[in-house]
């Protein structure tokens, strides 16, 4: 009896054991993972995952650590993967009236600061693949390489599929005298704002970048392919990677090839050469 008891615990904690693996890992939402940093005025809300070496993950306007939810699980597996919710976004709330995409790359600085890492892989997606690029420019020796998917570095109608940004610039002139009530309402108009109006990065001022680059967009994104070909022309070291068949979130629609193609990236010995 007590040997048939013993086998029953046993496959009891196999079965619990299997069913915990099988639930899926609240990204962005894991307070086994996840804590609180002060950091550059505002409490930044960091996961981690993962041993080896830093990989920072930065996300899109509006986003979370949850945009990650596809990547994470690859490379925790080799990576010590740091991911954020950046000012303003997620978690990490802040409720000043300004907020840039300088300001937001000094923040993931001070962040590695914190945790005491010198440096790190980078992955920036959207409106994280300009903070990525912000944080090579502003803190080079911070980013061993980067991969930035979705970006764009200077904010008018040419980086952008026809009509993206005229739409948004006439939400702006329609809202742009409206007095917001709450605080939620007061951070869309700040994030709103912030893709509106920024960035304004000078193309030339890419070939600061030191570091080596994988430069990626999909073949139907919202940011038009020759404004990230101009993008990858101006750094140095930069490889060009199209996505067949995606839209904006390369990461996700294509998780397995974009994973693989970007460790491959990471992995490779050296820096990235133009054709």
């Amino acid at each position: 009896m007590k040997q048939l008891l013993r086998v029953l615990l046993a496959a009891i904690a196999l079965a619990v054991a299997a069913s915990s693996q099988a639930e899926p890992v609240p990204y962005g939402n894991n307070p086994s993972a996840g804590k609180f940093y002060d950091v550059r005025g505002f409490k930044m809300y960091c996961e981690e995952y993962g041993t080896g070496m830093p990989l920072l993950m930065i996300h899109g306007n509006g986003g979370s650590i949850q945009a990650f939810a596809h990547n994470i699980p690859y490379f925790a597996a080799k990576y010590r993967v740091i991911a954020a919710d950046s000012r303003s976004q997620g978690k990490s709330k802040d409720p000043g009236p300004v907020l840039t995409f300088e300001m937001m790359a000094d923040d993931e600085a001070a962040l590695l600061d914190t945790l005491h890492i010198q440096a790190a892989y980078v992955l920036g997606w959207s409106d994280g693949g300009i903070v990525a690029l912000a944080l090579a420019m502003r803190h080079p020796d911070k980013v061993i390489k980067l991969a930035s998917t979705g970006a764009n570095v200077q904010s008018d109608a040419s980086a952008f599929v026809p009509g993206l940004w005229d739409g948004w610039k006439k939400q702006y002139d329609a809202d742009k005298n409206k007095i917001w009530k709450t605080d939620e309402e007061r951070n869309k108009w700040k994030l709103f704002r912030l893709d509106l109006e920024q960035p304004n990065i000078p193309f030339d001022a890419l070939q600061a970048i030191g570091c080596p680059c994988l430069i990626i967009c999909g073949d139907h994104d919202l940011i038009s392919i020759e404004h990230t070909v101009k993008i990858f022309q101006n750094i140095p070291q930069a490889a060009l990677w199209v996505v067949p068949s995606s839209g904006h979130a390369t990461l996700i629609e294509h998780a397995a090839e974009f994973n693989k193609r970007v460790d491959e990236f990471f992995s490779s010995p050296g820096g990235a050469s133009k054709p």
